[in-house]
């Protein structure tokens, strides 16, 4: 059975790129359909996936199986990556901290082996951020501040891909697609503006497409979203979701605390001693109180 990998899907179509393959245009993707047993698993088949299929006689393919997974991202949804690099503009949108840590959680949760933080647009601000990033680089998170109308920080990104399969991911507007232009000319990614009505971006990216890049490597452009659904976590793992909560944990008292109310806390100690970021906390008791309510109305 031959192998391929799933460069984009679109509208109940799987385009693949055969295994021995290195080509990625348009017209040289081998249109596929599910086999109907898989198409009743939700998420069965998603982008970056190894599938084996059936070519028919009419040159398109029926996907027969999915293989085994390295790496899964859950939103968006991206298989088989080496990191993802979480985007998000420092102006126009303003960063929103809060969906910053959503998105870090389920990067976190779908334990991806690298989990870089970019601040986009990074010429719109007259100084850089220093105490913003220290939360975050304090956390464990390396922080890059990049500008693709300056051109700043694109080499170090540049650097980051080599020989690595990177999902960009974040909201609408942030600047994902032009920073991709930016590192390499020839993708031509349309970009979009900010909509001074309700001052956020517009979605340019349609759907999440495996695109290599000059100097080696693969990106994956995903569409912005506004949201990061947390619910199906659950309680019990969310604190380890915050790399700088993980060695605090053990400290507690109860071994089911939840950080949040419970006396003789590790986390609430550190937070009280200066060790852990407010900011962070603030997040953590945020999505917490979502599982908690998700979990209520079932």
């Amino acid at each position: 059975m031959p192998i391929g990998q799933v460069v984009k899907t679109y509208n109940g179509f799987y385009y693949l790129k055969a295994q021995q393959d290195s080509a990625f245009s348009d017209s040289q993707l081998l249109s596929c359909r599910l086999r109907g047993r898989i198409k009743r698993v939700r998420g069965a088949v998603v982008t970056g996936d190894m599938v084996g299929y059936e070519l028919l006689g009419d040159g398109t393919g029926v996907i027969e199986k999915c293989l085994p997974r390295k790496s899964m991202l859950y939103r968006p949804a991206v298989a088989n990556i080496d990191q993802v690099i979480i985007t998000f503009a420092i102006r126009e949108p303003d960063i929103n901290s809060l969906l910053l840590n959503r998105f870090l959680v389920m990067a976190e949760w779908s334990d991806i082996p690298e989990i870089i933080i970019c601040l986009n647009k990074i010429d719109l601000m007259s100084d850089i951020p220093e105490s913003f990033i220290r939360i975050y680089s304090d956390a464990g998170y390396r922080v890059i501040c990049t500008s693709a109308h300056t051109g700043e920080g694109i080499e170090e990104i540049r650097g980051l891909l080599r020989d690595r399969v990177t999902v960009f991911a974040g909201p609408s507007g942030v600047g994902k697609s032009s920073l991709l232009n930016a590192i390499d000319k020839d993708l031509m990614l349309a970009t979009g503006q900010i909509s001074e009505k309700i001052k956020r971006g517009k979605h340019t990216t349609r759907v999440a497409r495996l695109l290599p890049v000059q100097g080696g490597g693969i990106v994956v452009d995903t569409p912005g979203f506004g949201a990061a659904e947390l619910e199906h976590i659950d309680k019990s793992v969310l604190a380890g979701c915050f790399p700088e909560f993980r060695p605090l944990i053990e400290k507690c008292y109860y071994n089911t605390c939840t950080h949040s109310h419970e006396p003789d806390c590790g986390v609430k100690a550190a937070l009280n001693a200066g060790l852990v970021s407010q900011e962070r906390y603030d997040a953590y008791l945020n999505i917490l109180q979502t599982i908690l309510e998700r979990k209520k109305a079932y």
